[in-house]
């Protein structure tokens, strides 16, 4: 089976925001990119994950103001993260369990990537057919 490494998004092509930025100004971003979800950073680090999810659960549908909160206060943390060398079986079953729809890929406990269950849809879309 193919390991997660050969799919994932890479580190450096992460779009990233800071963890003081509002909430509405992270959901911009996310529009604007096409994407939905961000990876938090203090400083170079990376710290945690914002998904256009969370931002329907913890913001929209309590009534929280989106310019009044920050990415910090609705983040999942820390990132679920799988090996780069686990299968996308191995992804897909992690995925489920931690009812998760983005998994960071690790090298040495290092984030390295992302895999999203977008990806593994298209990966698996996209095998041959016997």
């Amino acid at each position: 089976m193919v390991p997660v490494k050969s799919f994932m998004i890479p580190v450096e092509k992460f779009v990233t925001v800071d963890r003081d930025t509002d909430v509405r100004k992270a959901a911009i971003t996310m529009r604007d990119q096409g994407i939905g979800s961000l990876i938090v950073t203090r400083g170079k680090e990376f710290i945690g994950i914002v998904t256009d999810t969370d931002m329907v659960r913890r913001v929209v549908a309590l009534g929280v103001d989106a310019v009044k909160t920050s990415v910090e206060q609705i983040m999942s943390a820390p990132i679920v993260m799988i090996d780069e060398t686990k299968t996308v079986l191995d992804a897909n079953n992690l995925m489920a369990r931690a009812h998760i729809r983005h998994l960071g890929v690790s090298r040495d406990n290092r984030l390295v990537g992302m895999i999203s269950v977008r990806d593994l849809v298209v990966f698996l879309t996209n095998l041959p057919r016997k």
